[in-house]
């Protein structure tokens, strides 16, 4: 069992150019989550800090542009909102990341925490160069 002094955190860096969204996630999702280290424990936040660069230039396969709906739901009626993947992604880029990496995280305060450590940019400029993050391959 893992404890809070016991956590070492490291930040890692992604480049997400020409990369598939769901495999950057996967990744990106299970570094956030410790699974990674051999100290791992399902209910503490062992992971570690990630920062995602040229999020707009991320890509899907097939017919997924077209066809990939977000939803939500405000719990009243006729409250179901739809955005195309299309016009998500050409208006807010790091918001198809960020929904994609959190679906994957645990539900509750503990996903919260870590998807506090996650850091999108859509271009290549980032503001944690002084955490000197390793750079990672997806």
């Amino acid at each position: 069992m893992a404890k809070k002094e016991d956590i070492q955190r490291v930040w890692y860096l992604v480049d997400a150019k020409d990369k598939i969204l769901g495999r950057v996630a996967a990744k990106v999702a299970s570094i956030l989550r410790g699974k990674h280290k051999a100290i791992f424990t399902p209910h503490i936040d062992t992971g570690d800090a990630v920062v995602i660069i040229n999020a707009s230039k991320v890509r899907l396969t097939g017919r997924k542009t077209k066809q990939k709906v977000y939803r939500r739901y405000s719990g009243y009626p006729g409250g179901l909102r739809e955005v195309s993947f299309e016009k998500m992604f050409t208006h807010k880029p790091t918001t198809v990341i960020k929904l994609a990496v959190r679906r994957m995280l645990p539900g509750g305060a503990l996903g919260h925490v870590m998807l506090k450590k996650l850091k999108i940019y859509a271009d290549d400029k980032h503001g944690q160069i002084a955490q000197k993050p390793q750079i990672l391959e997806v």
